[in-house]
């Protein structure tokens, strides 16, 4: 049985996995492709544990590689909740986030991967999940937003699913799926609650939006 998560009993030291790009928020899903050995040996240890903790955080460079220390200082952990094997020996995973943390330091050792003392404490209220939606959120307009950063980056969706979708689910998939740089994805993950992180990424989405007609103006 798998332990579920909780901010007061939480392990203090957690792998970790630097993917340049990749945002994981609470109760956000993020499927991984896992092929490096270094990173299967990461999931193989981590499934051996009672709660299957991952921690994504994102490299300060776009590298990513062990030799480049620079790492964001906050990250989110996942749990790993569903996994397949491919015929070549990857692994498909996916995780399911449960709490940010703040990345005290890296612990040096001999493991293949890169593992991180860490503190949950700013990030108790991580685990409940909002309970409704704001009285702030204006889904009409907000989605007319949406609509014309995705026409303007040429991206596609099922709008059908968004329409159904409560507000932290919509605003958590966009902020994950959105082409948005390292740094405005760490100021998406860093903001403090809901209604702030809504906030980022409407100004993110318009500026996505007016960048991009800008643009296209003048060729």
């Amino acid at each position: 049985m798998v332990q579920r998560f909780s901010p007061n009993d939480a392990p203090s030291m957690i792998p970790i996995f630097p993917l340049p790009g990749a945002l994981l928020l609470p109760r956000g899903r993020l499927p991984l492709n896992i092929f490096e050995p270094r990173y299967l040996v990461m999931v193989d240890d981590a499934l051996k544990t009672e709660t299957r903790l991952i921690g994504m955080i994102q490299p300060t460079s776009e590298s990513g590689k062990r030799g480049d220390k620079g790492l964001f200082s906050v990250g989110c952990a996942g749990r790993i909740t569903t996994l397949s094997e491919t015929d070549d020996g990857r692994y498909m995973i996916g995780l399911t986030g449960v709490s940010r943390f703040k990345m005290v330091e890296e612990i040096e050792g001999f493991s293949a991967y890169r593992q991180a003392k860490v503190d949950w404490s700013d990030y108790m209220l991580d685990t409940k999940a909002p309970n409704g939606e704001s009285e702030s959120f204006d889904r009409e307009e907000f989605m007319v937003l949406v609509e014309q950063y995705f026409r303007a980056k040429s991206l596609e969706t099922d709008w059908d699913a968004f329409g159904q979708a409560d507000e932290e689910t919509i605003v958590n998939a966009l902020c994950m799926i959105c082409p948005f740089s390292a740094q405005e994805k760490q100021m998406l993950l860093e903001a403090e609650h809901l209604c702030d992180r809504r906030k980022v990424l409407n100004t993110l989405l318009m500026f996505g939006s007016a960048g991009e007609e800008a643009s296209g103006g003048m060729q």
